[in-house]
């Protein structure tokens, strides 16, 4: 594998074989990395040699294949302890993906540990995805939900901060980076600040674990999750990591085989965590090949692939704010002070739905819509706004060609 080119061309780019698809006969510029990542050719032929070599369900078998397919699953495991900095591999829960992670934690844990009035803070630049499940807990055992508020520039509101995040807070559950504004949040700082109080931290790790490294010590967090897709791996996988003694205090989220110690008719005795949390057949498939992608993502390199990104994310600023000027607004904090992968925008009175329609008929992929975010469409007063984002496979010709196409799009239709 070659790393990547000074100039901030991708070296890794021949890798990814969909990124060599014609779309309305123009090249393919994908710039949609935050929703997915797209795959490099280790991480499919890793897929199909799984299928081909080590396809038997886990745990249970006793013949050499079913032994195999378990040393492989668990090797994932302890693969993915690695990738976070976790002490121990029995800490990984795998599930389906940052969605599935937070909903058993907030399911598992929440309704166990939290009653009435409890307060849980979130902010307003969380995905939907750690904001729905707590809001299911605000009818059932009723708990106090609430949201630290965004400055104009896209970072946390400090002193919301700490009107919030007060003695008696019991969860306080942010992202890591914003899929949105790509805002990184001082994690660390905050969660000394939310354990002060009392607090357990939860940390969405979906939008930095593709370009951050991950050290759930260092961060000083009680529970993170990420996603395989975003990362370079598949779909339907993904983790919960979770202080052991943590986990251990927790109620299974589903019921099932492989979970269980022994079932009587009356009495459940329930397997330690991780197995506890992975009823039925896991995604062994999944797990295998994710930790090939995570093998991907470390040959390369981070100090690699964070200077690359830098070089990206600045270069699209520029080029977005130099070419359309006032007649743009790109949201969250400017390069200078921290923004990653991401860039969203919106013109005046063209939408993002047209400005994303046309800008595809020109081959280049960008996400238009609320992102899953509608809190930071209302602080910001925007029905949606179009988003490019980037990976490690993206260099400055995508944004040149992406910044042409807008050129023809504010043409087509206007702005004031």
């Amino acid at each position: 594998m070659q790393e990547l080119e000074a100039g901030g061309a991708a070296g890794c780019r021949k890798d990814f074989p969909l990124l060599r698809r014609v779309f309305h006969g123009r090249p393919l510029v994908y710039l949609d990395s935050a929703a997915t990542s797209q795959k490099p050719e280790e991480v499919i032929a890793a897929e199909v040699e799984y299928y081909s070599r080590l396809n038997a369900n886990v745990h249970r078998g006793v013949y050499a294949l079913s032994e195999e397919a378990t040393d492989a699953y668990e090797a994932a495991r302890a693969r993915v302890a690695r990738f976070v900095g976790a002490k121990d591999p029995e800490e990984i829960v795998f599930v389906r993906g940052t969605t599935e992670a937070l909903n058993l934690l907030a399911t598992s844990w929440g309704r166990r540990e939290l009653k009435k009035g409890d307060r849980v803070v979130a902010t307003e630049m969380e995905h939907h995805s750690n904001i729905v499940p707590w809001h299911l807990l605000r009818g059932t055992p009723g708990i106090d939900l609430e949201f630290v508020s965004i400055t104009d520039d896209g970072k946390l509101d400090g002193p919301d901060f700490d009107r919030k995040v007060i003695r008696g807070t019991r969860v306080l559950t942010m992202t890591h980076v914003s899929n949105v504004l790509g805002t990184l949040n001082p994690v660390r700082e905050l969660a000394e600040k939310a354990h002060d109080a009392g607090a357990m931290v939860v940390l969405d790790a979906a939008q930095s674990a593709p370009h951050l490294p991950l050290d759930v010590e260092k961060l000083g967090v009680d529970f993170l999750a990420f996603s395989g897709h975003k990362v370079l791996g598949p779909t339907g996988i993904g983790v919960l990591w979770g202080r052991k003694e943590l986990l251990g205090k927790m109620e299974p989220y589903m019921g099932g085989g492989e979970m269980i110690v022994e079932v009587g008719p009356r009495e459940i005795t329930y397997k330690d965590p991780p197995y506890r949390f992975e009823a039925g057949t896991p995604n062994v498939a999944g797990a295998v090949v994710l930790s090939r992608a995570l093998d991907y993502l470390e040959k390369v390199g981070w100090e690699e692939i964070q200077a690359h990104e830098r070089d990206l994310i600045r270069d699209g600023w520029e080029q977005l704010r130099g070419t359309f000027g006032d007649s743009i607004r790109v949201y969250g904090p400017r390069p200078s002070d921290g923004h990653h992968a991401v860039l969203s925008f919106t013109f005046p009175r063209i939408h993002p739905h047209d400005v994303a329609s046309l800008l595809d008929a020109d081959g280049v992929a960008v996400r238009a819509g609320h992102h899953c975010a509608q809190l930071i469409m209302k602080r910001y007063g925007v029905p949606a706004m179009t988003r490019a984002s980037y990976g490690i496979y993206n260099t400055r010709e995508d944004t040149r060609q992406l910044v042409e196409s807008l050129q023809k799009v504010v043409r087509l239709l206007g702005t004031p």
